[in-house]
């Protein structure tokens, strides 16, 4: 290696090298974790240079771990170089959306456990201690985007232990916040149980359809594709592990691509690897390539690439907002979905809580508010939209961060209207989501396409209060469509039969499909929608908003209660309303799965038409 030569040559000690080495890389890690996300160029030309460096520090340690070790090298100090090459991954797979760096990432990690670095003298030092926890808890992150729910419930008992063990033997220290972060994720973990878990949340080839089968859409005249998306979600107490919330966490998900075949898969954690040899990037031993191999799928697209947002500044927000609108391709199509609790005189809901946060919410949650209209005054001094909101109208805004602050923490419809520019694609999960609607028609140079929740949640008399709760159903039925719908019902997974359940999953999949091929054929349907429905993550999101609509139209408890419903902007063809024969049969056929019929409110027609049906 050209570093041991110069070494050698110049009389350098090899323990100087490698120091010299670390302090390199410690200093340009520091400058690459602070970079903001609406950096990214920036960001991509610091990881090459930080990355080469802990490669050469990597290689250089193992070829020289003997000489290190006399000269003092602990364990630990070589866990922590994998640890950070783990995170260097892991950050990259976040800023990039490259499923390749995710599994190196987990590969590094899964090192460093397996290994046990960090195992000696652990308990007498308390700072090593703390590297354990802190290596412990972002592996859990990347275990769960990864799905690795074996793995996840491995390192929470882990942590478990190791937090007793902690108190014990540093009686004097206090592990408060590791309390806390073992209590995040046994929420989470409940909040996400194993009936969410049955389908990949992400896009697959062996249950969807493939890209290159999507119908051909009649009235498109430009096709566009799914390339960019902001998630940003923040409610107060609401479920989420360390910046990842349920809500940003299933999205995240279902706007990537499932390695064809690699869900299905029932082998059990990857082996460790006990040789000394390098991966294609660095990566510690050889028996990992097979599953690196597997999230790197080369027959698939990209993934559309994300920015993820916990309780950022409204700055912030905007200034990565502007970033993804200016990075944009031509072909481009930039998905912003927020969900955060609202503030408007249009809102149906009390403003503590957001729009259909849950199934299982407080009563408290379903205190109806007036609904009267702008005042006369304020109607004459701002221009109103033809749904009557007005787009300058300082009381209807989402907050990304605490009320305390006012509007500093709130986002308007009137901030989005400069990136109307370029194509938008909006999900918008709030009690004041119907706000949004004034941005149509006010749009500065494309019509955005709009899926608004409903302004209430569920009333408490339809769900069992004693459930836990497993987040938003407005975002459960764009993510996990089949598995929201059977909560509403009120079962869980432990109730479930699964071959009950197998024939609704394949029942409400060949009606997804059957509707994307009467909207890609229909004559009138809306250019907004048109050039967006050849993505296979943007029609995805469209049917299911449609199924989503109508379920919630149909269900008995809020039946004609327009505040329980969501909507979309631009309107879809009359053939896709819920009152349709189209989207009425495939309701009352999951329904009767079930035998849950008596729950919806069908029309009698369609009723005698089923009952014919069942006799012929």
């Amino acid at each position: 290696m050209s570093q041991q030569h110069s070494s050698s040559s110049n009389n350098i000690p090899v323990s100087e090298v490698y120091w010299s080495l670390v302090a390199k890389a410690d200093k340009k890690f520091s400058k690459i974790r602070d970079l903001p996300y609406y950096q990214r160029n920036r960001y991509d030309t610091y990881f090459y240079k930080v990355f080469k460096v802990y490669t050469q520090l990597w290689k250089f340690q193992q070829e020289n771990r003997q000489k290190l070790v006399e000269a003092g090298l602990k364990r630990w100090e070589i866990g922590d170089i994998a640890s950070r090459i783990g995170q260097l991954y892991f950050g990259q797979y976040m800023r990039t959306s490259e499923a390749s760096y995710l599994s190196e990432s987990y590969i590094f990690y899964e090192a460093v456990l397996t290994r046990e670095y960090f195992k000696d003298g652990m308990f007498q030092d308390v700072n090593l201690s703390s590297k354990q926890l802190r290596f412990l808890a972002r592996f859990v992150t990347v275990c769960l985007v990864l799905n690795r729910r074996d793995m996840v419930y491995q390192l929470l008992n882990q942590l478990k232990m190791l937090l007793d063990e902690c108190k014990r033997a540093f009686q004097e220290t206090d592990f408060k916040e590791w309390k806390l972060v073992v209590q995040e994720i046994v929420k989470f973990l409940k909040a996400d149980p194993a009936l969410m878990n049955i389908r990949p949340l992400r896009y697959s080839v062996v249950l969807d359809l493939h890209p290159d089968c999507l119908p051909q859409v009649v009235e498109a005249k430009r096709k566009l594709r799914l390339r960019d998306a902001l998630l940003c979600s923040y409610h107060p107490n609401e479920v989420k592990y360390s910046e990842l919330t349920l809500h940003t966490f299933r999205i995240l998900q279902s706007l990537e691509w499932e390695p064809s075949g690699s869900f299905y898969q029932t082998g059990g954690i990857p082996p460790s690897g006990a040789g000394t040899g390098i991966g294609q990037n660095g990566a510690p031993g050889t028996s990992h390539v097979n599953y690196s191999q597997d999230m790197s799928d080369p027959t698939l697209p990209p993934n559309p690439r994300k920015s993820i947002l916990y309780r950022p500044s409204v700055t912030n927000f905007l200034a990565v907002l502007a970033t993804n609108c200016e990075e944009l391709p031509h072909d481009g199509v930039l998905l912003l979905y927020i969900s955060a609790a609202g503030s408007s005189q249009n809102s149906f809901s009390s403003p503590s809580h957001g729009a259909g946060r849950s199934f299982i919410s407080r009563a408290a949650d379903l205190e109806a508010t007036s609904t009267s209209s702008l005042n006369s005054e304020f109607e004459i001094a701002n221009p109103i939209s033809a749904k009557g909101y007005c787009l300058s109208n300082q009381s209807s805004c989402l907050y990304i961060g605490s009320r305390s602050s006012g509007g500093l923490n709130g986002i308007y419809p009137f901030d989005l209207l400069p990136f109307t520019r370029r194509p938008l694609f909006l999900v918008i999960d709030s009690d004041s989501s119907k706000a949004f609607t004034a941005l149509s028609g006010s749009e500065k140079g494309e019509s955005v396409a709009m899926l608004l929740s409903p302004a209430m949640s569920l009333p408490i008399s339809t769900v069992d209060s004693s459930r836990q709760p497993s987040g938003s159903s407005f975002t459960s039925f764009l993510t996990i469509p089949l598995q929201a719908f059977v909560l509403m019902l009120g079962f869980m997974g432990s109730d479930i039969d699964m071959d009950m359940y197998d024939k609704a999953d394949k029942l409400l999949s060949s009606s997804l499909n059957e509707w994307g091929l009467l909207l890609a054929a229909s004559d009138n349907l809306n250019p907004v929608w048109a050039q967006t429905l050849g993505d296979p993550f943007l029609r995805r999101l469209l049917l299911r908003f449609i199924f989503c609509r109508a379920v919630l139209a149909l269900y008995a408890p809020i039946f004609n209660k327009t505040e329980y419903l969501p909507e979309c902007i631009p309107s879809l063809p009359n053939a896709f309303l819920p009152t349709s024969d189209t989207c009425q049969r495939t309701v009352l056929q999951l329904a009767d799965i079930f035998g849950a019929t008596s729950k919806f409110n069908f029309s009698k027609e369609m009723m005698l038409s089923d009952n014919r049906s069942q006799e012929n």
